[in-house]
């Protein structure tokens, strides 16, 4: 994804002009997630044998980095990174052994590909963000990065990359990662959104904070009366920008007859952060059996969803009866339809996970499924007691 002319040509399947979005802020994609982790270099072992994702780039020890390590993953558009702490008398790393253990593994950092980070610094501290870090210049023999930071809600962080003129492996300070372990790709695409929970009251403040400092537009909302159960709900707003490559789902609690999930992570998680990554592919079976196969488990959708998709989507490419082996749910909006399913957590507290995605024209979120999909998550909740 260093190549500027390539990602200009290039259709994400979800594209779409938004003109409401205003255009201070050009952003080009997802340029990378980093997450903090107890054990980056096992973490890493997981998401290439259970994902499908594949070894690019290492920072540590033996790079001369001495506070932490790094691995950088990657599986088509879609670049990953794990970072650990290493242990330092300086501190230097305290902000990462902090949120580790606040959070446990969770997202840090969302990255975005913008063709100027300096700007995109002063467009959004100028509109009230408030500064990660200050424009820096990043340099090795592969050329050189500018990088900038802002924060958001949580401990979450933006960092705005300017890559244009770099053309190593990842960033400077980074070495390509030689491993003979390299399974086969899951086929996943790109990111096609990151969802982000927030606390009681907050969604609204989280949407003004994408509409004017980043310039963002609303794209679609749904209340308690879209997303709810006979126990729990939720509130949720989508922010995008203009050219309809970044969509942010904001996530709120809603009052219920139980805890609902948002809660739960929001306890566990001991705070705001991304809740989930959604990632595309071009064949959502496939995609579902190799993750299968490697041990990533799914949350169970009850076989009585599968009665009545039919009559709800009509008409599909796809065998129903595999959708509902593997159970895959369906929905439809004015502009195609859409098949996704969601793992359980990735990790041992039941806050991060992932959606599988595959888009056939519809630029939606799967509103007819959030009742099934929201009775497997209350089940698993039973499960755990925190219902």
């Amino acid at each position: 994804m260093s190549d500027l002319k390539e990602i200009k040509n290039f259709s994400y399947g979800l594209e779409k002009i938004f003109p409401e979005a205003e255009d201070f802020l050009p952003i080009l994609g997802t340029d990378y997630v980093e997450m903090y982790v107890g054990n980056a270099k096992q973490a890493a072992h997981f998401y290439k044998t259970a994902l499908g994702f594949q070894s690019l780039a290492y920072a540590g020890l033996e790079t001369g980095v001495k506070d932490r390590s790094s691995y950088v993953l990657v599986q088509d558009k879609i670049r990953l990174v794990l970072t650990s702490p290493l242990p330092v008398k300086d501190g230097s790393n305290d902000e990462i052994i902090e949120h580790i253990v606040k959070h446990g593994d969770g997202v840090k950092v969302i990255a975005l590909w913008v063709e100027d980070a300096k700007k995109a610094w002063e467009e959004t501290t100028k509109r009230g963000a408030e500064s990660y870090f200050e424009p820096r210049l990043e340099k090795d023999e592969n050329g050189e990065v500018v990088r900038s930071g802002i924060k958001t809600y949580g401990d979450t962080v933006h960092i705005f990359v300017e890559r244009k003129n770099y053309n190593g492996v990842f960033l400077p300070g980074y070495e390509k990662w030689n491993s003979h372990y390299n399974p086969p790709s899951c086929g996943l695409k790109y990111i096609d959104h990151m969802v982000g929970n927030v606390d009681w009251g907050q969604m609204n403040v989280w949407g003004k904070f994408y509409r004017e400092v980043m310039g963002f537009a609303q794209l679609i909302s749904f209340d308690d009366k879209d997303i709810s159960t006979e126990y729990t709900a939720l509130m949720s707003k989508v922010m995008t920008n203009g050219n309809g490559r970044i969509k942010f789902p904001i996530n709120e609690p809603a009052e219920g007859k139980k805890k609902s999930q948002i809660e739960e992570y929001l306890d566990f998680y001991q705070g705001a952060g991304v809740q989930h990554i959604a990632v595309a592919t071009d064949d959502i079976v496939f995609t579902v059996s190799e993750m299968k196969k490697r041990g990533v488990e799914f949350l169970y959708v009850p076989g009585t969803y599968y009665d009545t998709v039919s009559e709800r989507v009509g008409e599909i490419a796809e065998n129903m009866d595999v959708l509902k082996k593997h159970g895959i749910m369906v929905d439809r909006d004015d502009e195609g339809y859409l098949l996704q399913i969601f793992t359980k957590p990735l990790t041992d507290r039941p806050t991060l996970f992932f959606e599988i995605i595959q888009r056939k024209g519809a630029q939606s979120f799967g509103k007819g499924n959030f009742k099934a999909l929201f009775e497997s998550i209350e089940a698993e909740q039973a499960r755990r007691g925190t219902l």
